[in-house]
């Protein structure tokens, strides 16, 4: 395990779950992940497998032809039968359903991405001459509706770290896990919100992705590239502290490499970063709802507002459209704005000497 990095283990971890969603499907299903191999990331791919599984149970459940069959036997030939209302009747079903015994819900962007991995797959079988019609085409996308934006202020920035450094407002049992990783926790946060960097990323990291002559760190972005992020003199000098702990640690097999690590002596998981930031923010700005995303938002707001160079900042955050960053951080173009309301001068002044 040593020899493969994070992101490897973690492709190919995505790649054995996706096996064992497709075992459970038909071949023709198999064929079109083979076709999109390359083009699509594992953990991708595998989101499409699920979604398709969920359709294939609703084929099975909405239809009383079907109900002795399990998914995988399904031929082409009730694919090729289905009409564009069938899907906008999935598209109803996945907004609340149950199944063994737990209800599950979609919001708008999930039901995107649901009706997303459908239509390929369904173009993918008209391309290929397997159906006669892509119905999926003449179902519109939902509606996305813009949510506010929500990140922190500069000073909410500063307490948080404050917090962060000192477990200021923490319970006693959070003091004890506080003194023991408050190193580590300064470190990872600090360079979170001074780089922009995704927690993906960030878990993602080993000791010699970092670089001190430059400061600077390698990171794997979407879709597998690697890039380089600066960091500022705050998140150097909590590396260097934190390294300076983390030299002594002995972790387990399989980790020796990793920057971050867990209380077990392993590489730092997504979920206990979530839990770290969603600690130290409940007592920052218990009114808002952080999250690692979100200080991502932070960090990419507050370079906008430095800057006013919003390709510089699509470059920094690793978005490979401009358009996503303006998507994100829509209220930059407000800040523009406000900028410019005295640019234009409509008469001088008088001279008061």
């Amino acid at each position: 395990m040593a020899d493969k990095t994070y992101h490897q283990e973690e492709a190919i971890h995505n790649v054995l779950l996706m096996r064992d969603v497709l075992s459970g499907l038909p071949k023709y299903v198999s064929n079109y992940f083979r076709a999109i191999e390359y083009s699509k990331a594992p953990r991708t791919r595998l989101g499409y497998a699920r979604d398709l599984k969920t359709f294939f149970e609703f084929l099975i459940a909405s239809n009383p032809a079907l109900k002795d069959l399990s998914p995988r036997e399904i031929p082409i030939s009730v694919i090729e039968q289905i009409q564009a209302e069938d899907i906008e009747e999935y598209m109803d079903y996945l907004k609340v359903y149950k199944k063994d015994g737990h209800q599950y819900t979609n919001n708008e962007r999930a039901l995107k991405r649901k009706l997303t991995a459908l239509r390929m797959f369904f173009a993918y079988l008209y391309k290929n001459g397997q159906i006669q019609s892509n119905p999926a085409l003449l179902v519109d996308m939902p509606k996305i509706h813009d949510k506010a934006i929500v990140r922190m202020d500069a000073n909410e920035v500063a307490q948080f770290l404050d917090n962060v450094e000192y477990g200021n407002k923490l319970s006693d049992h959070q003091h004890a896990y506080h003194e023991k990783n408050k190193k580590r926790d300064l470190a990872l946060l600090t360079l979170m919100l001074g780089t922009g960097i995704r927690v993906s990323e960030c878990v993602g990291l080993d000791i010699n992705d970092v670089d001190f002559d430059y400061d600077r760190i390698k990171v794997v972005r979407k879709g597998g590239y690697e890039s380089y992020v600066y960091f500022g003199q705050e998140a150097r000098d909590a590396l260097l502290d934190y390294l300076e702990e983390r030299k002594d640690i002995v972790t387990c097999e399989g980790h020796e490499n990793a920057l971050f690590l867990s209380s077990q002596r392993k590489r730092i998981s997504v979920r206990s970063v979530e839990n770290m930031v969603k600690k130290y923010a409940s007592i920052t700005t218990p009114l808002k709802k952080i999250t690692p995303h979100k200080l991502r938002s932070t960090y990419g707001t507050s370079l906008y507002q430095q800057t006013s160079d919003i390709y510089l900042v699509a470059d920094v955050l690793g978005h490979k459209d401009v358009n996503t960053t303006k998507k994100h951080y829509a209220d930059i173009d407000d800040w523009q704005r406000m900028k410019a309301k005295d640019a234009v001068t409509l008469r001088e002044k008088p001279d008061q000497s």
